[in-house]
């Protein structure tokens, strides 16, 4: 192929795919014509995985892939499949945890290696060209030679790895636990990961840092059961330098993926919608405990960046913006000193002092990552200012930098729209509503479910991708446990019935679907999915929360709803399938941890029934009651929860504890102080 042609990924909807269009590498997506021709010609699979904001996939990109010479090595030797991880999880998981398995550090760009039958026997992320070259003519050389029984019989070795049960493989890892959850044994799980803290910079003890929303959302809820101010700091602690961080966006709102360094300065500047939705979340829940105006100035902000650069006409949400814009990773959001001065004049000095800019900068080529270091209120009274004063020059700078910034060249944006991470901004979206009762984020959060339902909704079955009006691929795990998630919080939010019945009928299809009755969790894939190598369950908590910890918590918090006794007694089972690697590692499976607080201490039902069923809402979600459930309507349900207890002429709060119910009371004042009586 000439770099001028396009190959067949032109075909494809997703920006990954859609960059390497014009590659001279005669790239196939996966798909059933690759794997026939790879069978029918017997040549090794060169399947390269990656995504639209990967900074290193656009390098081997650059450097290999537009290469002529590079791309005819490529061609003759092998069947080339290019793959959208974020498309395609599920064979992103696989050769993941192949290339783990082969003692390699795994990441992307993720290139590996298999026979025809897609079983992989080499693999690694990133090359330099002559490297990537060399190997592949190594391989291609021993594959045709007298090397290929021992490539076939190393495949055959990491195949039968990747198909041993994951949950068999990590439990025998740990120590059986415990009969149910226990006081003691929580205690010993909160210890575990306690030892991993960052007491200086929050986060946790390494670099790079990732935010890891689940972590601390599970402080919050640790502080909440225990009243433990040492959990309750670190939460804050991290929450602060994250948001006085590089790692946020101090011009424009919304969080890059990660910190490359340990103090949270340095971003790999790549923007996420599954991280943000997440913080979202994270961030609203703390503003319930805390108040501190730093979480709710970042919630507004970041917000406003969603509706303004991820948004779509139709009110689905883009998945991501690219770290690089003219071939140079960050330059869209760093500064110079002499920028600054250009755009803030007299107030330049003063902005700079707040922002921590200098004129030999803190990052390349004399630039600057904004940053901050302290307090509003302490810059003020440091620099002797009135804190309105300050807030108005603030508003100023910001205003007058996202101005300027508009003009540069911008970052890529992959435009497909993924339904799990959806529904995380969906849910965050919910969360932020929740908590400040902005009804902006109520608006965003119904168009965008609405959307879901109109555009990646076949029936009872989801799709995983959407784009220029086409919906492709069956959903995955991820996309029904995340989408439940956030239809049961929309029915907290706004007792619309309609959603959590739709949140029953997509559980319903999983458990038919999806689930496992051998290991009592939840394949990775639709029962009638392409089959691939391995059917994989997903069991740890990554930066996005596992598929199975997400649907544990569903079940629970669904049963209640629907006093639904098999659905509890479910999330119980799975948690104690994991327990005992949650008590030792609970850094990898937070999520789980959580719904072990949950368990703990279940939470009170809640039901509103009266004319002002929904102010009493507003006010009782201001609160953070992360293991309640929230319940009501105006007039008549047949919820379980309500029934029985509908058509009263005064607005009425019943509040229910292990099958005990408190005195009918009339104000959400004596509702909060019964739930906190019962919390004791």
């Amino acid at each position: 192929m000439s770099a001028s042609s396009t190959n067949r990924l032109a075909h494809e909807t997703s920006p990954y795919l859609l960059q390497h269009a014009h590659n001279p590498v005669d790239w196939y997506p996966w798909g059933t014509e690759a794997l026939a021709r790879a069978q029918a010609e017997q040549k090794p699979i060169l399947v390269s995985i990656g995504y639209a904001a990967c900074h290193w996939c656009h390098v081997m990109e650059r450097e290999s892939f537009e290469n002529e010479q590079v791309a005819r090595v490529m061609n003759e030797h092998f069947v080339c499949i290019k793959v959208d991880r974020e498309e395609r999880p599920d064979v992103d998981q696989i050769y993941m945890d192949a290339v783990q398995a082969m003692g390699i550090q795994g990441g992307w760009p993720l290139n590996v290696l298999l026979t025809p039958e897609a079983k992989p026997f080499y693999g690694g992320t990133y090359f330099p060209p002559s490297n990537w070259v060399k190997l592949l003519e190594n391989v291609a050389q021993a594959y045709a030679g007298e090397h290929r029984a021992e490539l076939d019989g190393s495949a055959e070795r990491f195949a039968q790895v990747l198909q041993a049960s994951e949950l068999e493989k990590y439990s025998a890892a740990a120590e059986p636990a415990s009969a149910g959850v226990s006081d003691e044994e929580f205690k010993l799980l909160a210890y575990n990961l306690a030892q991993r803290f960052d007491r200086e910079r929050g986060g946790t003890n390494r670099a790079p840092k990732f935010p890891m929303p689940s972590i601390w959302r599970f402080l919050l809820r640790t502080y909440h059961i225990s009243g433990s101010p040492q959990m309750l700091a670190q939460v804050n602690l991290t929450l602060r330098e994250m948001a006085w961080g590089g790692l946020y966006d101090q011009v424009g709102g919304g969080w890059a993926r990660y910190s490359v360094d340990a103090e949270w300065l340095v971003p790999h500047f790549e923007k996420m919608l599954y991280d943000n939705g997440q913080l979202l979340s994270l961030y609203s829940e703390a503003f319930q405990v805390t108040q501190d105006p730093l979480y709710r100035e970042v919630v507004f902000q970041t917000v406003n960046w969603v509706r303004r650069e991820l948004t779509n006409p139709e009110g689905g949400f883009y998945s991501s913006l690219d770290a690089d814009s003219e071939g140079e990773e960050g330059k869209f959001y760093v500064w110079t000193r002499e920028e600054l001065q250009q755009l803030l004049g007299d107030e330049e000095p003063l902005a700079s002092a707040y922002y921590h800019c200098t004129g030999l900068g803190n990052w390349e080529h004399g630039r600057n990552i904004l940053h901050r270091r302290q307090t509003d209120d302490e810059f003020a009274q440091q620099h002797n200012l009135e804190p309105h004063v300050l807030a108005k020059l603030i508003h100023g700078w910001q205003k007058a930098l996202l101005a300027a910034r508009a003009k540069r060249v911008r970052p890529s944006l992959d435009d497909k729209v993924l339904t799990g991470w959806n529904a995380l901004m969906l849910s965050g979206l919910l969360a932020a509503y929740r908590a400040f009762g902005e009804p902006e984020f109520l608006v965003l959060a119904l168009r965008n479910a609405e959307f879901l339902q109109a555009n990646l909704r076949q029936g009872p079955r989801l799709y995983r991708t959407w784009k220029n009006g086409r919906a492709t691929i069956n959903g995955f795990l991820e996309d029904y446990a995340l989408v439940i998630e956030a239809y049961v919080s929309i029915y907290e939010a706004t007792f619309t019935e309609s959603w959590l019945r739709e949140a029953e009928t997509l559980t319903s299809y999983v458990l038919a679907n999806f689930f496992d009755p051998t290991e009592q969790q939840f394949f990775y894939t639709d029962a009638s999915a392409e089959p691939l190598i391995a059917r994989k369950k997903e069991l740890f908590d990554n930066v996005i929360p596992g598929s199975n910890s997400v649907m544990a918590h569903n079940l629970l918090r669904l049963g209640r709803h629907l006093e639904n006794a098999e659905y509890q007694d479910l999330a119980g089972t799975m948690l104690a399938q994991v327990q005992a690697l949650v008590v030792k590692e609970p850094q990898h499976l937070t999520n789980w941890a959580s719904l072990y607080v949950a368990l703990l201490r279940p939470g009170a039902e809640v039901a509103i029934v009266g004319p002002e069923a929904e102010a009493f809402r507003q006010r009782l979600s201001r609160q953070f009651l992360p293991n309640d459930v929230l319940a009501g309507a105006l007039a008549t349900s047949e919820l379980p929860l309500l029934q029985g207890r509908s058509g009263t002429a005064q607005t009425t709060i019943y509040v229910c504890r292990n099958r005990a119910c408190q005195l009918p009371v009339h104000s959400v004042a004596e509702a909060l102080q019964q739930l906190a009586l019962a919390e004791q």
